[in-house]
């Protein structure tokens, strides 16, 4: 009987894979690649005889079966970062300071305030790093955008803006070993805790990559979201020669953004509010089964996180601006040193002013985890620290539909590729999430009112 690799069988066939591709490295006898599946998800495909070392899930964020000093991200950041010196709190992590702010340069090149692009640079001129890895547009055939590494600060400059859409760290991990010098990667919580897995496995690659940017995720998005898009602004093409999925209008709110693409054939941008699409986020639509069973939102094991600032006086402001938590001594020191020579704007915020700004995303991804797992039909699946809650019937009733949203959404553009059929055909479903999730807000809305009484 043809052995199927641990990856394959404990993780992607219970569909929990995301993609980050740090297992391909880690497989000796190189029997599994990186493919999409039907769902327009890049997941690891079998292509050879494996030998079952089990080396393939040793590195992967949805391990069901990890060693007990890897359990969780709680006792794998114990490993990485200062938890003498920092602070500790359930929703965060451990943490040196929390900041709202941006980078006077680069704000307006990028998705929210241009922090990220600012560290990376800093990192890159103070020579902590010699590369800098990061997602940018692809050459890669069947691929908008791919992982690069980077040793300019015109390279970074090049990946400043959000992509929602699938990557994978596949051909430039095996790679950071044999370079030249140290590097910084950024990403998404569950492929830095992959990165921090295969550091703990090779210590060379502990030794190579000095800092990790961890940037907060709504979710991943299937390709599927990107093709959806591209057709609502009016592109039936796929030849596109750019995608911008955050085009900001700065007469606006930051949440006021669009979604824009060029085609191969003309340098006129298509381009059309997210807010006319629906929400997209909130929804569960075309996003990865996976992330309803992450309960990282914070990217507790990176050296600084970032993410949008959903929160008042921020969220006003259509230029962008950032939350951050710096939770190495270098990731703090790197913000104050930028304060001080006035290349940045920033503030400190209260944590739970931090925790208001991803409200959305603690509530779905931990307050609700339980539930979903009680929905599930898991096999397997990685610890979680989360406990079991007992929920409101609307509450039941909305995690159950964005369940049903999710996988509804991928079967159905898998089917049509065609936007019009599919905003049809979603319409029933949707028009129930949106009602009941309004009940929700109504009733949580009155709730805030009494207790202010």
């Amino acid at each position: 009987m043809r052995q199927i690799p641990s990856v394959v069988k404990h993780v992607v066939h219970q569909d929990l894979c995301t993609g980050c591709g740090i297992c391909t490295s880690f497989c000796n006898e190189k029997v599994i690649k990186m493919d999409w599946n039907s769902q327009g998800f890049l997941i690891p495909v079998q292509s050879g005889t494996c030998s079952q070392d089990n080396n393939c899930i040793s590195v992967c964020p949805f391990n069901p079966f990890p060693e007990e000093k890897l359990k969780t991200e709680t006792e794998i950041s114990s490993l990485f970062l200062d938890t003498v010196s920092a602070s500790n709190h359930k929703k965060l992590g451990n943490y040196f300071n929390t900041y709202a702010g941006y980078s006077i340069e680069h704000r307006m090149k990028s998705s929210s305030g241009g922090i990220a692009t600012y560290v990376s640079k800093i990192l890159l001129e103070k020579k902590i790093v010699k590369y800098i890895i990061n997602v940018v547009e692809s050459k890669e055939q069947n691929h908008h955008f791919s992982y690069t590494i980077g040793g300019s600060i015109e390279e970074v400059s090049k990946s400043a803006k959000t992509r929602y859409y699938p990557v994978t760290l596949e051909n430039v991990f095996e790679k950071i070993t044999s370079l030249d010098g140290d590097v910084a990667i950024v990403g998404i919580p569950c492929f830095i805790k992959a990165i921090r897995l295969a550091q703990i496995k090779n210590p060379d690659l502990r030794d190579k990559i000095k800092f990790t940017i961890g940037i907060i995720c709504g979710g991943i998005k299937s390709k599927f979201f990107t093709e959806y898009l591209t057709q609502k602004a009016g592109v039936s093409s796929n030849k596109l020669s750019s995608i911008d999925y955050r085009i900001k209008d700065i007469s606006s709110h930051a949440g006021d953004y669009s979604f824009g693409v060029k085609t191969t054939n003309s340098n006129d941008l298509h381009d059309i509010k997210m807010r006319t699409v629906g929400d997209m986020w909130g929804t569960g639509l075309f996003k990865a089964n996976a992330c309803d069973f992450c309960d990282d939102v914070s990217a507790e094991l990176a050296d600084i996180s970032l993410g949008d600032a959903w929160i008042r006086p921020f969220v006003n402001d259509g230029q962008g601006t950032n939350v951050i938590i710096t939770r190495t001594s270098l990731a703090d020191q790197i913000l104050q040193d930028g304060l001080k020579n006035d290349e940045l704007h920033i503030e400190p915020i209260q944590k739970e002013e931090f925790i208001k700004s991803q409200k959305g995303s603690y509530t779905h991804r931990q307050d609700c985890l339980s539930y979903r797992i009680k929905l599930s039909d898991l096999k397997y699946l990685p610890p979680k620290r989360v406990k079991s809650k007992v929920l409101p019937p609307d509450v039941k009733i909305i995690q159950k539909l964005r369940r049903q949203t999710r996988l509804n959404s991928l079967t159905t553009w898998a089917n049509t590729h065609d936007a019009e059929k599919f905003d049809a055909m979603m319409k029933p479903s949707l028009r129930k999430l949106r009602l009941i999730t309004k009940f929700n807000h109504y009733k949580r809305g009155v709730v805030d009112k009494l207790k202010k009484l």
